[in-house]
């Protein structure tokens, strides 16, 4: 090989050299982008309260546990109303709820979420007033109140009415604040904690076990299921926070799931590029049934019926079915085929993406798809 040749040849593995990069990297994934530790997850919390402001959008007085609320709020600031005296429909029960997220503290912002829980129409233009949020465990961890914003809107007016997404729910954007901190956080002893995968797998758990191995030899790491990953320290007190970040940027070869995706009530079909279909023959058939009726009457002779009788006018429906069979195409796909050559060909029939969903699950049973079909 002359000098030329050479110089051409690394010039154009120096060009590949980024891609074969991306493409090595591609293939790779971090820990922390597939699982979790244990004990670090957010926390459900949970309010009622009032909407006070709306602009006679609220709830009606047919909600007696809005006019109570309204009473006890009132009663709280030193007004007494009788139950039967509160009618406003400016004020609108609502369910307040949070998500606490893991080691929050004291005086940390939260999103809320409000929505009615009454016959209010819109809780646009209202304010929150001030709410407990407790945990499961029923303490109080967050306070909520502020404006609300609404995403949507309704408008009625006496034989017509305009309404845009739902105006009944609502968020508050930090309008929580935390009164006391998580208690949860990374479960274990201090010298070991416990790696919970996203999606069991067998095969990613023995991975990532290995690569915590050969990249931490100091510590013990054994996978006791497939989705869960145990890791024990040596030292005795182990400075945790330094130790989860090493093992969260680990990097390991993950193999994606070979899987299609179907929603029937949106006709929407998601398939990795690199599933494969098995060789099949499709058929489909084109049957269009139509039923027309037509009604008739039948008038008695004369213009003057005798009060009392039995004659009257006849209601006759007359009906006529018509029955359109097309032809029946046929679509054939070799050893190999990818879904989305196979959709492709579908197209080329002019099938619907509901018939498309249809013929993926019937060679699904087949056994023609090589790989995991999900419907939603």
């Amino acid at each position: 090989m002359d000098e030329v040749a050479v110089r051409v040849l690394l010039l154009m593995l120096a060009a590949l050299a980024p891609v074969l990069s991306h493409a090595n990297q591609a293939s790779e994934v971090r820990v922390k982008d597939i699982a979790r530790i244990a004990g670090v997850r957010d926390n459900p919390l949970t309010g009622y309260g009032l909407v006070f402001g709306l602009s006679g959008s609220g709830d009606s007085a047919r909600n007696r546990a809005t006019l109570q609320s309204v009473s006890n709020t009132l009663r709280n600031f030193g007004v007494n109303v009788d139950l039967g005296d509160v009618s406003s429909r400016n004020v609108a029960a609502v369910l307040v709820t949070a998500k606490l997220p893991a080691f929050a503290e004291p005086g940390q912002q939260l999103d809320v979420q409000v929505a009615s829980s009454g016959d209010a129409r819109s809780l646009v233009g209202g304010t929150l007033m001030l709410v407990p949020l407790s945990g499961p465990d029923g303490q109080v961890y967050a306070i909520a109140q502020g404006p609300i914003s609404v995403g949507g809107y309704q408008f009625e007016a006496i034989t017509a009415s305009v309404q845009k997404n739902h105006p009944t729910v609502g968020w508050i954007p930090a309008g929580a604040t935390v009164e006391r901190g998580s208690r949860l956080g990374v479960l274990g002893d201090g010298r070991s904690l416990s790696i919970l995968l996203n999606e069991p797998d067998f095969t990613l758990a023995q991975r990532m076990t290995q690569a915590i191995r050969s990249t931490l030899p100091d510590v013990k790491a054994s996978a006791e299921h497939a989705g869960k990953v145990t890791v024990v320290f040596d030292a005795a007190r182990p400075d945790l926070v330094a130790r989860i970040a090493q093992i969260e940027n680990i990097r390991l070869a993950r193999e994606r799931r070979s899987r299609v995706v179907v929603n029937e009530r949106t006709g929407t079909i998601v398939a990795g590029g690199d599933i494969r279909i098995g060789s099949v023959s499709i058929t489909h058939g084109d049957l269009r049934v139509e039923v027309n009726t037509r009604y008739s009457v039948s008038q008695p002779e004369g213009f003057l019926v005798r009060p009392g009788s039995d004659v009257r006018s006849i209601v006759v429906p007359e009906s006529r079915i018509d029955v359109q069979e097309g032809g029946a195409p046929v679509v054939s796909v070799a050893e190999g085929t990818s879904v989305a050559e196979l959709v492709s060909a579908l197209r080329t029939i002019k099938l619907t993406t509901r018939d498309v969903i249809a013929v993926l699950q019937s060679i699904k049973v087949a056994g023609a798809l090589d790989g995991e079909l999900l419907i939603q």
